[in-house]
């Protein structure tokens, strides 16, 4: 009883981190409010919840649109790269070898092209009217999935291989379960969730690394419209509270923003972790 005990506050506080950010994203606005001159650099104190920017718009409006950003995006990147470890895992437990040696080739090809320099290429190769996430985090997710295919394949290596299946299957198991039941759930499940988190937190750095880009160099970002604003703005408005603009507050609730993320990532890896 004592895992499920310690691994249930890890639960609760990934479910939390989550609705968080599902909630910021189901009220984010199409627009952020019109600016309000007599309410600049406002605190949180005085217009709740999160203060205002140089402009008098309120920075919830800036947190609920990037969240509606990267919340989508961020979640099918990891389920792509979870899908593709369990792949891998199950090929190796069906004694597949010949799809098991080219997924080991593919995976090898993939792993040896550097991330960021791919990344940036597709983010300019997209037409201007395609600017969205979704497609960068999806090619993210495919670069990522060789370090997590291998791994879901030497986990299930451990466990004997087909003869860990034909075990439960000669006492009376039959596949489906000894597959979906006691290879992923009861041993995969830990390496799924725990590439998943992480491939899902990627893809919300890398959004806010490529938008802090374009927020400082005042041109187009690639994840987004330029009518929506990504969680980069908050931080590039607290790298202007260093320069005196009284805008500490946005730093605060971008790197809150930030931390969100990182719990909610820290939290699914505790609680899938094996027993």
């Amino acid at each position: 009883m004592k895992p499920r005990l310690t691994r249930a506050p890890a639960l609760v506080s990934a479910m939390a981190m989550f609705g968080v950010l599902a909630i910021l994203a189901l009220v984010a606005p199409d627009f952020v409010s019109t600016p309000d001159l007599t309410a600049r650099y406002s605190p949180p104190w005085d217009s709740p919840p999160f203060g205002r920017d140089e402009r008098g718009i309120p920075l919830v409006d800036y947190a609920a649109q990037g969240a509606r950003i990267v919340l989508v995006p961020a979640l099918a990147a990891g389920l792509l790269t979870a899908a593709a470890a369990t792949l891998a895992g199950l090929v190796r437990c069906a004694g597949w070898t010949w799809l098991d040696s080219a997924l080991q080739i593919a995976g090898e090809l993939l792993g040896s092209l550097p991330r960021l320099v791919v990344i940036l290429v597709i983010a300019l190769l997209l037409p201007p009217g395609w600017r969205a996430l979704l497609p960068i985090a999806l090619a993210w997710a495919v670069l990522a999935a060789p370090g997590a295919m291998d791994e879901a394949a030497a986990t299930a290596g451990r466990l004997g291989g087909t003869r860990f299946v034909e075990a439960l299957r000669a006492h009376g198991f039959s596949s489906p379960r000894i597959l979906l039941y006691h290879v992923i759930w009861l041993n995969l499940r830990a390496v799924l969730a725990r590439q998943a988190a992480e491939v899902a937190m990627q893809v919300v750095f890398l959004e806010i690394a490529l938008s802090y880009l374009a927020v400082s160099r005042n041109e187009p970002s690639f994840t987004h419209a330029d009518s929506t604003f990504s969680w980069a703005t908050l931080l590039y408005l607290g790298y202007t509270a260093a320069l005196g603009e009284p805008l500490w507050h946005a730093l605060f609730l971008g790197l809150g923003l930030v931390a969100v993320v990182a719990i909610f990532a820290r939290s699914t890896r505790s609680a899938a972790r094996a027993r």
